[in-house]
């Protein structure tokens, strides 16, 4: 197979209306999955996980029973099933638009009984239009969508790699709803520096030193697909520190040093897959060596 296969091209302006509609049946359904998971540091309990048909949120507690709600970008269908076998889905396709989406969701949970209250405005994105009432975005290109989900599948199972190359506590290669992009983080052990803040969301983030991996498609700031890498707290002069790639680039990001590899200069390279991990494990290295990280003691031994 070749590597055009695997990593196609992928510019955000392909699929830009599309991907705006279904950032937002995420953010619903994560939202969801927010009310109703019992808490875990980090936020690790909203989140999603890319699957081999599509991205799932795994089994959510309701009452004596469990759910799931699962994305299946192969029959392209959003399905609801539960632990005690009942089954539901409806047709994602072109048209459908977000309010559409929502009550079709929220009218399956009632046919099953489960009750759930979010909040019904998309956070960070480019309107505060209530999901149950935004018929502005309803573009869904099917062909994109499967094309989005195999290059995270792809890009899924080298996070996975990476992962199992550390004995630091590593939260699970998952996808967050709220920026739509694909996460592997370590952490060294130690408590973070106290936050200047009362977000509590920042708060419960960056409690602990971490150095976070990352894929997304693209927004505002950088309008095409990127991986990226950021230490926290982020030590003086990791921006200095060797990146592999050399297409690999530190860039500013709020005030502290981002690690980037743009995906469009990724799919130019002989082998995509070895770029990332030479991406992951020096953006590793440049944080964890400046902050103290104890790294031969950490390393999993190949």
């Amino acid at each position: 197979m070749s590597n055009q296969t695997i990593f196609p091209a992928f510019p955000l302006s392909e699929w830009l209306d599309t991907k705006e509609t279904l950032h937002r049946y995420f953010q619903i359904v994560g939202k969801l999955r927010l009310s109703l998971n019992p808490k875990k540091n980090h936020w690790w309990h909203i989140t999603f996980y890319a699957t081999t048909r599509g991205v799932t949120t795994r089994g959510i507690p309701f009452n004596d029973i469990s759910f799931e709600i699962y994305f299946d970008f192969i029959s392209h269908t959003l399905n609801v099933w539960t632990s005690n076998g009942e089954q539901r889905f409806f047709e994602l396709m072109d048209g459908l638009s977000v309010a559409e989406f929502y009550k079709k969701l929220e009218a399956i949970l009632k046919e099953l009984n489960i009750t759930f209250d979010i909040l019904e405005i998309p956070f960070d994105l480019s309107d505060k239009i209530p999901f149950n009432k935004c018929i502005e975005h309803h573009s869904y290109d099917k062909e994109a969508v499967h094309k989005a989900w195999k290059i995270l599948l792809r890009i899924d199972m080298i996070f996975q790699e990476f992962s199992g190359r550390s004995y630091s506590k590593t939260c699970p290669v998952h996808i967050y709803w709220h920026h739509f992009d694909l996460v592997v983080t370590r952490f060294s052990g130690k408590k973070g520096p106290k936050m200047n803040t009362n977000s509590q969301v920042e708060l419960e983030a960056y409690s602990h030193e971490m150095i976070s991996f990352g894929f997304w498609f693209g927004d505002d700031n950088i309008k095409e697909p990127a991986f990226y890498s950021y230490t926290y707290p982020s030590p003086k002069g990791i921006d200095k520190e060797p990146l592999k790639p050399n297409t690999a680039k530190w860039q500013d990001s709020n005030g502290s040093p981002l690690a980037l590899l743009l995906y469009s200069d990724l799919i130019k390279s002989d082998n995509p897959e070895e770029q990332i991990l030479d991406f992951l494990q020096s953006s590793y290295q440049a944080g964890a060596k400046l902050a103290g990280w104890n790294i031969e003691e950490l390393k999993v031994p190949s």
